[in-house]
């Protein structure tokens, strides 16, 4: 199983992007996903999640700025950023939980905005 993240960016300050994260070797259909992010320095946080009934949940530093989606004809999760801030400068990691075993990580995407 494979998670690739693809979208990071440097924007700046205000501006949007949005990540996504496609998984092969599987179906995400049945997983709970998230997008995790670590800044340098600091330990990894939880941003969003989002249940495979569609039920979502966000870090209150993001709420109201960012959305967690997913297409499941594509098997890939979605992270729409907007209003961007600095202190949302990290590495953006998306991950796939599963009932037994470990946890699927992807490589990371870097999102940088400057003020």
């Amino acid at each position: 199983e494979q998670l690739v993240e693809s979208g990071g960016d440097s924007v700046q300050a205000g501006g949007s992007l949005r990540l996504s994260c496609a998984a092969s070797g599987f179906t995400l259909t049945l997983n709970t996903m998230s997008w995790y992010r670590q800044a340098p320095g600091k330990q990894r946080e939880l941003v969003a999640r989002i249940t495979s009934g569609g039920i979502t949940n966000l870090a209150d530093s993001v709420k109201g700025r960012f959305t967690i989606s997913r297409d499941n004809a594509k098997n890939t999760v979605y992270l729409q950023m907007n209003s961007l801030k600095p202190e949302d400068t990290a590495i953006y990691y998306c991950n796939a939980k599963w009932t037994v075993g470990e946890d699927t990580w992807g490589q990371g995407t870097q999102v940088t905005v400057s003020s």
